[in-house]
Order: C-alpha cells, then structure tokens, then sequence
C-alpha cells in the first residue's frame, strides 16, 4: 500500500471517507469533483458587497443578535492564524459607558471560492455572534442558517486541499 499524504484540512474525519479523498487525489479529480459539486461562482468582491452580504443573511435569521459594525476581507488570516474566518468584539468606553462593536473577517481567499462556501463561512461567524462556541447549540444555528452545513464545511475542507495540491504541484514544476 502506498503512502497516503497527510491531509491537514480533514482532521478527525473517519478513516474510511479519508479513503474516498486519497482515492479522488491519487486520480487526479478532486478539484473536479469539488467544482461540479458547487460550480456557481460569487459576485461579492467588495468589502461594502461583504457587508451587504453579511447584513442580509443577519436580518433575514438572527434580528436579535447584536449589529456587526465592520465585515471585511482580510488578506492575512488564514496565513496568520490558520482561520478562515474571526469574529471580534472591540470595546470602547463611551461617556463612561462600555461599548463593543463587533467585526467579522473573512479570509480573502473566499473572493474566488464558490458562492456555497462564502455562504458557509459568513454563516459560522455569524453564528458566533450569540454563540462563541462551538457546542451543539453553535452548531444547531449553523443549521437553522444553513441546513447543508456540515457537508459544506466538509466540501470546503476538500476544496481548501484541492488548492493546496495544486498549489504544491506547481511549485514542484521547474
């Protein structure tokens, strides 16, 4: 048997769907199957388009939840902190009053993943807003918000490998 190459997107996954991911690597079609799976493409390029995005998806699930001040794409965080995504709370005193605004970022890479996973990743942020988390009842507003998100997340998590694939692949070119 051959050496299977670690796969640090799909920790804790079971050994037998790892199977299925080495199997679509070896053949040379993960990429393609990631893209036929979500092959519909995004127009939110901009971090007011972000914005927009984001407001929408609150008001139309989670009206109680407290506003977002900032969403923006930020080019530095997966590399930084290994995330896809952040959500903050900055808090500042007003006329002797605590206030906190809080911020979402979303990794820039998202501006050319496909239109489900920007979805995906806009939702777990929000999510965080009432849940900081991740419980079940985090997991449970994921999908009251997105009710494919578990499989989702696992399609990014395949899409993010593919990338790095590629990305080793041509690095390895002369």
């Amino acid at each position: 048997m051959s050496t299977l190459l670690p796969l640090p997107y799909l920790h804790g996954y079971p050994p037998e769907l790892l199977q299925q991911v080495h199997g679509l690597i070896q053949s040379g079609r993960l990429a393609e199957v990631v893209a036929q799976r979500h092959p519909d493409a995004h127009t939110v390029q901009t971090e007011r388009a972000l914005y927009d995005y984001v407001g929408e998806l609150k008001s139309r699930f989670m009206k109680s939840a407290p506003p977002v001040a900032k969403v923006a794409y930020d080019a530095k965080l997966h590399i930084v902190r290994n995330a896809l995504g952040t959500h903050s709370a900055v808090s500042r005193v007003q006329g002797g009053r605590l206030k906190a605004k809080r911020e979402i970022r979303v990794a820039a890479l998202f501006k050319e993943a496909p239109a489900d996973f920007l979805r995906m990743i806009v939702v777990h942020e929000l999510a965080h807003l009432k849940e900081s988390e991740h419980g079940k009842a985090f997991y449970a507003l994921c999908l009251h918000m997105e009710p494919h998100y578990h499989q989702l997340e696992f399609d990014l998590r395949l899409w993010l490998t593919a990338r790095e694939l590629a990305r080793a692949d041509r690095a390895a070119r002369p």
